[in-house]
């Protein structure tokens, strides 16, 4: 099997591409403009119906989408596809950003509105964009790059301040002693840096938790640093 590597290949097309990489943003904004509030939702796209995670992001999903937000996803199965089940249940906007891959990635079928991309960094600007809180779900390497992402880009100041929820203390545990134990004590990130996470075990707890911080945002106009999510 041949692939299409997009960053290597360097062809007399190239700059061509760019009108691609355009017309995805162009389709992205055009399409998104009206699902604000959205919760956007990481994980593995191996996680299979009959696991745990898999009903519990159904759950959150479904509460997150009776408390009035839209859900978005990577559009694709496992974490994704419970999602955009849990989202089509609630009765609000289920949301797939696809990305084409060599081995072909459909979107789900409880995605009720797809758009799929070529590019990573095009779908994942349209995932971060439009959201008001992320839920990470457990997942693999994927997942660790999107909230690493997320969170520089908050720690940065390139995006207001929204919750990052980690969903499984259990699962997330090793991570986050890794950067205690490790990073901090190398003095490369900040005791500070801590507050922009909370982790949760209880579906409920997610759905109350970014419900609560919504609405005290929506009360006060603002979108405060990170200890107006920490204390919540």
């Amino acid at each position: 099997m041949t692939n299409e590597y997009e960053i290597n290949e360097l062809v007399k097309e190239d700059s061509w591409r760019m009108f691609r990489i355009i017309g995805e943003f162009v389709e992205g904004f055009d399409s998104l403009a009206d699902i604000e509030p959205a919760i956007t939702i990481y994980g593995s796209a191996r996680t299979q119906p009959d696991n745990k995670f898999y009903s519990q992001t159904e759950e959150i999903a479904y509460l997150l989408g009776k408390s009035g937000f839209n859900i978005m996803t990577g559009g694709g199965p496992g974490v994704m596809e419970a999602a955009n089940l849990g989202a089509h249940k609630a009765g609000v906007k289920s949301v797939g950003l696809n990305i084409k891959l060599p081995r072909e990635q459909k979107c789900n079928i409880y995605a009720d509105r797809s758009i799929t991309f070529h590019h990573f960094f095009v779908r994942k600007v349209m995932l971060v964009k439009y959201a008001t809180a992320f839920v990470i779900m457990p997942g693999g390497l994927g997942t660790l790059d999107e909230v690493t992402e997320v969170l520089t880009l908050i720690q940065t100041q390139k995006i207001k301040p929204f919750p990052v929820i980690l969903f499984s203390s259990a699962y997330w545990a090793g991570l986050l002693a890794w950067l205690k134990a490790t990073v901090l004590k190398n003095g490369n990130i900040s005791e500070e840096d801590f507050d922009l996470l909370r982790v949760f075990d209880s579906p409920l707890d997610v759905a109350e938790a970014v419900k609560k911080w919504y609405t005290r945002q929506e009360l006060t106009g603002t979108r405060a640093l990170y200890q107006n999510f920490a204390d919540l």
